[in-house]
């Protein structure tokens, strides 16, 4: 024994402890992301039409000009909505969920 280190010949032992117990997060935050990312494309796009539509043209009956300028109003303010809902999510992400006080 030179005192010479050996690895071991089992590699079949897969990833080490910690990588797995990452791996569900890493997971986790990707969907969130993905989530958040498709509804960033979609709300704003969605609500601009809608509220142009229907709102705007359809119900208080405004024309064409003043209606492209109210309706992009609502997708600016949809997307920071969407943008803060996704900042509270990442914030409360990774935080433990016990109740009570931790002495």
């Amino acid at each position: 024994m030179d005192g010479s280190f050996r690895p071991s010949a089992d590699t079949s032992a897969g990833p080490p402890a910690y990588y797995r117990g990452n791996e569900g997060s890493l997971v986790s935050a990707l969907k969130t992301l993905l989530f958040f990312t498709v509804l960033m494309v979609t709300l704003p796009i969605g609500l601009y039409f809608a509220s142009k539509a229907y709102i705007f043209e359809g119900s208080m009956k405004m024309s064409s000009s003043d209606s492209y300028f109210y309706a992009a109003i609502v997708a600016v303010l949809a997307v920071h909505v969407v943008l803060a809902l996704f900042v509270y999510v990442a914030w409360n992400e990774g935080a433990p969920k016990g109740k009570g006080k931790d002495d």
